[in-house]
């Protein structure tokens, strides 16, 4: 009897999760395999901060799922997700399409919250997309074709997304930004190594980024900043304000009857099925769970990447009548960009920063696109783009 897979979902968690399932011997034949994303495109968001300084195109950090998936006996549904029904092991989609599954992988991932204070719906750009770097993009070259004095850029929140896209954007503006973080902690970086620590705030201060600590955003409009800091408020005039602070789990899960915890995601046993669950798998930002040492296990791209392996054998191993393996999370180490040429990067005995982070990190992700074509379209393009930048400018000199 054919089996029936379906994913929803496609970001690390996934789409790596539908890949490693089609390489496994399935015997017989291979289940029906369909992986559901609303959109048509793979983010690898890691990279999505080079979309805004021209450094990368959208086909190399984003390619369409139907390229991905060719030859690999996945389907790709794009749709958003309506509801799911546990006892019927149905999933109803918003384009009016149902699935039945015999094993779901719960993939969708988190999203920004744009609730944490009055106005950020409405004027703050998350960074989390696609279309959000293209918005932020289209937004940088208007203020930098109206040519002010100053372009004004506050960047909310100082963990790795916010040091990264501040890095990033006062990088492309040179002088003529102005760039703050706004973070309510005491130092940036909190969860990173102190090398990184360091590493970013040598970057920052080169950059001449300005840091408010132990700061929280009271409101947002059009083209001003509201602060409180103890006790004190201040309102400051902006052209952008970039939302990067918070984590929620998709709204189109929010009805399931599922264990929890108290930020609402699902709570998972090592082998990755949901508590109580066996035919229900969940991995990357909304699963909230031990590894098989006991180790917590972070919500981070490298974690999602991670346990898709495992979710892929657990989900064969459960349909073939073999044992399940619990998950062991391995901490690879951490890699931040720091801007054009500048990156850190520590883990597994190695601290590094400046232009050889930059060339590793980048080296390090090449690997870790999702498909073999991928990565030598990438890696070409990469090797030949200087050459091909030499040749413009010689012909333009002439």
């Amino acid at each position: 009897m054919s089996h029936s897979i379906c994913i929803l979902g496609g970001g690390f968690g996934g789409l790596y999760t539908a890949l490693a399932l089609s390489k496994l011997n399935w015997e017989d034949s291979q289940p029906d395999i369909v992986l559901v994303d609303q959109r048509d495109r793979f983010i690898f968001a890691p990279l999505l901060y080079e979309l805004v300084t021209g450094e990368l195109q959208t086909w190399e950090i984003a390619p369409p799922y139907e390229e991905l998936l060719a030859n690999t006996g996945v389907r790709f549904h794009q749709s958003g997700v309506e509801n799911l029904d546990i006892a019927a092991q149905t999933v109803a989609l918003t384009d009016g399409t149902q699935i039945s599954y015999d094993r779901i992988v719960l993939a969708l991932g988190g999203e920004t919250p744009t609730d944490m204070a009055p106005g950020v719906a409405e004027h703050a750009i998350p960074f989390r997309s696609l279309e959000d770097a293209y918005r932020l993009k289209e937004r940088l070259r208007q203020l930098e074709s109206a040519n002010p004095e100053k372009i004004r850029v506050a960047v909310v929140g100082g963990g790795y997304s916010g040091v990264e896209i501040a890095c990033k954007v006062a990088e492309r503006l040179g002088d003529k930004g102005r760039v703050r973080i706004v973070e309510l902690a005491d130092k940036i970086l909190q969860t990173s190594p102190e090398f990184n620590q360091k590493a970013a705030q040598k970057a920052l201060d080169d950059k001449n980024v300005w840091i408010d600590y132990e700061t929280t955003v009271t409101e947002v409009t059009a083209d001003t900043l509201s602060l409180s800091y103890k006790d004190k408020s201040d309102t400051l005039p902006v052209d952008i304000v970039i939302w990067t602070v918070g984590n929620k789990v998709s709204p189109a899960l929010d009805a399931l009857e599922l264990p929890r915890n108290a930020r609402r995601q699902f709570t998972i046993t090592p082998t990755l099925q949901v508590t109580d669950h066996p035919y229900i798998f969940a991995l990357g930002d909304l699963a909230d769970g031990k590894d098989g040492a006991g180790k917590v296990v972070p919500t981070t791209a490298q974690s999602a990447l991670q346990q898709a392996d495992y979710a892929a054998w657990n989900i064969w191993a459960s349909l073939t009548s073999r044992p399940l393996l619990p998950f062991r999370y391995q901490h690879l180490g951490e890699m931040m960009t720091l801007g054009t040429d500048n990156a850190t990067l520590s883990g597994l005995g190695l601290k590094l920063d400046g232009n050889l982070a930059y060339v590793a990190r980048r080296l390090t992700y090449l690997y870790r696109m999702p498909t073999l074509d991928h990565q030598i379209r990438v890696g070409l393009n990469w090797i030949t783009q200087p050459i091909q930048d030499l040749l413009i400018g010689s012909s333009k000199s002439k």
